[in-house]
């Protein structure tokens, strides 16, 4: 693996890929997002970083789990008070 395979980004970078926030990011690396696997991540200090591989390959692992996944839909009515 040369010096170019090794992409760090930062939570900002990462973010920006994702198309959300942040602090979305922040939560999803500290596993704190319901249903979905923390995002690997090197800490320096305070600050993270992700390889831009594991994020690629965090983000297959995820569209993986939700094919597999089935959705169940609530009987109508289900819910209600009799």
């Amino acid at each position: 693996m040369g010096l170019n395979d090794f992409d760090l980004l930062t939570l900002a970078d990462v973010a920006l890929l994702l198309h959300c926030s942040k602090a979305h990011v922040c939560k999803a690396v500290a596993g704190r997002v319901r249903g979905c696997p923390p995002i690997p991540s090197v800490s320096l200090g305070r600050r993270k970083l992700v390889r831009r591989q594991s994020l690629m390959a965090w983000v297959e692992a995820n569209e993986r789990s939700l094919a597999d996944a089935t959705i169940t839909v609530p009987e109508r009515g289900a819910g209600k008070r009799a």
